[in-house]
């Protein structure tokens, strides 16, 4: 068996997802569309291929020991210079998605690794283009605003094509893995979290 490239996320439920993923596409960022638009708890980490269901497991575990929490967006933010990236703020929600990045990481699962940077969780709108263009994805989306009720978690895969494909939603409290089915922006690549 060989390896997979694995990520953790919260989606962004319609009709924000997708219309954040247009404007991702639309400030210059040719990797929009094979992104589904997200707040990162794990960012990509490669794996054995055969310790998915063992992860898929874990990951069940830790949904079952949360409960749904409002999240809110409110403007933009950047990590330049730094790293080349520009995003949508939260306002409401850090403390849960700190408590759940910690503990999907824990040191006795398997999905222990050490981050790049320090945690901070938010909604990327441009990564890696041009300073124009991040600079308008700051300025245009600085009025931004959404909420929503966050009731799951997803696990996703990067295909050799390098677009995210969600595998399963984790729900809270049950810890019900959901399969995923196609939904924004058309792509196969995410599903709607429920609101509320």
């Amino acid at each position: 068996m060989g390896t997979v490239t694995l990520g953790v996320s919260i989606a962004v439920p319609e009709p924000y997802g997708s219309l954040l993923q247009e404007r991702r596409a639309g400030f210059g960022d040719p990797a929009a569309y094979g992104i589904p638009t997200h707040v990162t708890l794990v960012p990509p980490t490669e794996v054995a291929e055969e310790r998915l269901p063992e992860i898929e497991a874990h990951l069940a575990g830790v949904a079952a020991e949360h409960q749904p929490f409002p999240v809110r967006l409110k403007g933009t933010g950047t990590f330049r210079p730094l790293s080349p990236v520009v995003y949508v703020k939260l306002e409401e929600g850090v403390a849960p998605c700190h408590r759940l990045q910690h503990r999907i990481r824990d040191e006795a699962g398997p999905l222990v690794r050490e981050l790049q940077f320090p945690y901070h969780p938010h909604v990327t709108v441009a990564h890696g283009i041009s300073e124009e263009g991040m600079d308008r994805a700051f300025e245009e989306l600085a009025g931004y605003e959404a909420a929503w009720t966050c009731r799951s978690f997803a696990l996703y895969e990067q295909g050799p094509d390098g677009v995210w494909r969600k595998l399963y939603d984790y729900e809270f409290g049950s810890g019900r893995p959901i399969a995923a089915v196609p939904a924004q922006g058309g792509s196969p690549v995410d599903t709607p979290t429920p609101t509320a």
